[in-house]
Formats: C-alpha cells, structure tokens, sequence
C-alpha cells in the first residue's frame, strides 16, 4: 500500500507551479500529508557581477528580492490550506534542482509534484530542465504536471 506523510511541491510562482499545486494539495489530502511548499532563489546573477562599488546596492537589491519572494509564497496558501495541510513554507538559496533534491532528502519527503515548463528541444538543450534534474536525482517518486494539466480533479 502506498502511503504519503510529506509532499513537496516546488514552486516558481508560474501557471505550471499552480497546477502541479493544486495536485500536490489534492494528494496531501487524500493520505491526510503535510504540504511542504518550497521556492528556491537563485541569485547567481547578483553575485556573478558583485563587485566592491556595486556590493551595497546588490546587497539592498538581494534583500528586496527575498521579502517580495517571501510575500509571494506566504500568500500561496490560504490560512485555512496552511492549517489543514500542516504547511510548510520555505524559501532556500541556490540551484533550484539541488536545494530541490537537497530539501527533499532531508525532510524526507515521500512525493515531489511539481511543474514542468514543457520547453522545445531547442531550449531544452541550451538551458536544460529543473525538473528533468530533479526526477533524475531524486530520493523519491516525482509527478511532473504539465500546464494545462490534464483534469483529473473535480472542482
């Protein structure tokens, strides 16, 4: 029998990143799960052109980003939803596949559902895939929702 206690739904705050939440709750419910939601900040582009007459800017910059990114996954779940699901809310810095998996293996985490962006050979070449990344190096199973997602769930 399968049994889920902690699912973790990634998210980027995209249409994609709703839909696999909206299975990610389904699912918790469904086992009676926690619901970890995690957003990763990757602010290597603020660090790659630091410097010491920029630094205190980027600084100001990188803070404003963390409290809007905050902001925004705090108001991701209802007060309600945070109760029912026992939430988890987190914000982490860094690669998004690794803090992902990283995040995953330490909180022991039974599912992963989360978005993927469905991006053309092209694109997918040159940029590569989060979740792709993430199925790959996974301690455990990955649902993938594509956006539109398929309607398995009634309203």
């Amino acid at each position: 029998m399968i049994t889920l206690k902690r699912v973790l739904v990634p998210t980027d705050f995209s249409g994609t990143s709703d839909a696999a939440l909206t299975y990610g709750k389904a699912l918790a419910g469904q086992f009676g799960a926690s619901l970890h939601l995690l957003h990763v900040l990757d602010d290597s582009l603020l660090t790659a052109y630091a410097s010491e007459a920029f630094s205190a800017s980027l600084l100001r910059l990188r803070d404003e980003v963390e409290q809007d990114t905050r902001a925004r996954l705090g108001a991701v779940l209802s007060v309600e939803e945070r109760r029912t699901f026992g939430a988890v809310v987190v914000l982490r810095r860094g690669e998004a596949s690794a803090e992902i998996v990283g995040y995953a293996s330490e909180q022991q985490i039974d599912l992963i559902v989360m978005g993927t962006h469905g991006r053309g050979p092209v694109s997918h070449m040159l940029l590569g895939s989060v979740a792709e990344l993430v199925v790959r190096r996974s301690p455990c199973p990955v649902l993938t929702v594509r956006h539109p997602e398929h309607e398995f769930l009634e309203p």
